[in-house]
C-alpha cells in the first residue's frame, strides 16, 4: 500500500495549480455570481488541456485512463483556488457512471472538456449548474437516463445553482453505488483544499493585522485556533488518500470502500467546517463580505458540506459497516 504520493502525483498537481495561479479564479467566480459563465468556460478548457477531466476515463474513451489517487490530487488543487462548476460530477462521478453503465458515447465528449452534471436521489436530489453542463444525467432507482434540469434555484454559494432534473432518454440498468462513492470523495477533496486555502488567508491576514501594537497571530489564542485547523486539515487528508487507494482495491479489504469514503468525507467537512468558522472569528465581519476572497470559499465550504451526502447520512455508512 502506498502511503505517500509519487513525483507524478506531485507534477500534476503542480501543473494544474501554476494553470490556476494565473486564472485570477477569484475574479472567476464573481463573475459566475452575476450570470456570467464565460471567464469560467475559459478556466474549464484550460483544466481540459491539463488532462483533468479525462483522468477517470479509460484510454479507449480518449481519456488519460488514471486512478482515483490522480483524481483527488487534481481535484484538491481545484478546491483550494474555489473553481466554480460541477467540478464532482465532470471529473469523478459521471465517467464512472458511465463507464460502469457500459455508456460509452459520451466519455470521448468528456474527456474533450464537456462538462456534466447529474442528480442521484435520494443523497444528490438536485443536479448542479445545469446551464453550463453539456451532459446531465439522472438515475432514478437502477435506471440511468438523459436528464433535462427545470427550474434552476440558487444555493448558498452564488457561484452554483441546483435544477431538479426530469428522465429523457432511458440510457441502461446501473448500480450507481461506485458513483456515489467518486462523487462524494471527489467532495472530500474539494473540502481538503478549500480547508487548506481558508487556513492560508486567515493566517496572512493574522500575520499583518494589529492590535495593541502587536500583530494579532503573536497572541495565544489566534494561535491555538490556527494550529487547531492545520492539525485537521492535515488528519483528513490521509482519510480522503486512503479512501482513493480503496476504491482502486488497493489494500487488504477493497469491501469496505464505501466506509472509508464516508469517513473522508466526515473528516473533510470538519476540517473545512472548522477553517471557516477560524477564519470568520480571525478576520471578524470582513471576512463575509463579497468583496473579501474568504467569502468565496466559505460559502462554497457550506454548499459543499452537504453534497453528495450529508455529514449524518456518511456518519451513518461508517456505522453501519464497523457494526455489522
Amino acid at each position: 500500500m502506498r502511503f505517500l504520493l509519487e513525483d507524478e502525483h506531485r507534477d500534476l498537481a503542480s501543473s494544474i495549480d501554476a494553470m490556476l495561479a494565473k486564472s485570477d479564479v477569484p475574479a472567476v467566480i464573481r463573475a459566475w455570481n452575476t450570470g456570467d459563465l464565460e471567464p469560467g468556460r475559459k478556466v474549464w478548457s484550460r483544466l481540459a488541456e491539463t488532462g483533468v477531466n479525462a483522468l477517470l476515463i479509460s484510454d479507449d474513451n480518449g481519456g488519460m485512463g488514471a486512478g482515483a489517487v490522480e483524481m483527488v490530487v487534481a481535484v484538491e488543487t481545484l478546491g483550494r483556488y474555489g473553481v466554480p462548476g460541477p467540478v464532482a460530477e465532470t471529473v469523478a462521478a459521471v465517467p464512472v457512471l458511465l463507464a460502469d453503465a457500459a455508456v460509452t458515447e459520451p466519455l470521448a465528449a468528456l474527456a474533450e472538456g464537456a462538462l456534466a452534471t447529474l442528480a442521484l436521489p435520494p443523497e444528490v436530489p438536485f443536479a448542479v449548474d445545469v446551464e453550463v453542463a453539456e451532459q446531465t444525467y439522472l438515475v432514478d432507482g437502477s435506471t440511468l437516463s438523459t436528464g433535462v434540469g427545470t427550474g434552476p434555484r440558487p444555493s448558498v454559494d452564488l457561484a452554483r445553482t441546483l435544477s431538479v432534473v426530469q428522465a429523457g432518454e432511458r440510457l441502461a440498468n446501473v448500480d450507481a453505488s461506485r458513483a456515489f462513492d467518486f462523487g462524494a470523495l471527489a467532495t472530500a477533496a474539494q473540502l481538503i483544499g478549500l480547508a487548506q486555502t481558508m487556513l492560508t488567508l486567515t493566517s496572512e491576514y493574522a500575520k499583518t493585522r494589529k492590535q495593541f501594537g502587536r500583530e494579532i497571530g503573536s497572541f495565544q489564542a489566534v494561535k491555538h485556533h490556527l494550529a487547531d485547523v492545520a492539525i485537521a486539515v492535515e488528519m483528513a487528508r490521509p482519510l480522503v488518500h486512503g479512501a482513493a487507494l480503496t476504491l482502486e482495491g488497493q489494500v487488504p479489504e477493497p469491501q469496505f470502500a464505501s466506509r472509508d469514503v464516508s469517513a473522508a468525507k466526515v473528516a473533510a467537512g470538519e476540517a473545512a467546517y472548522l477553517a471557516s468558522r477560524v477564519g470568520l472569528q480571525v478576520l471578524g465581519a470582513i471576512g463575509y463580505t463579497q468583496e473579501h476572497d474568504l467569502s468565496l470559499f466559505l460559502t462554497k465550504t457550506r454548499a459543499l458540506l452537504s453534497a453528495w451526502g450529508t455529514p449524518a447520512v456518511h456518519r451513518s455508512r461508517v456505522l453501519e459497516s464497523i457494526s455489522a
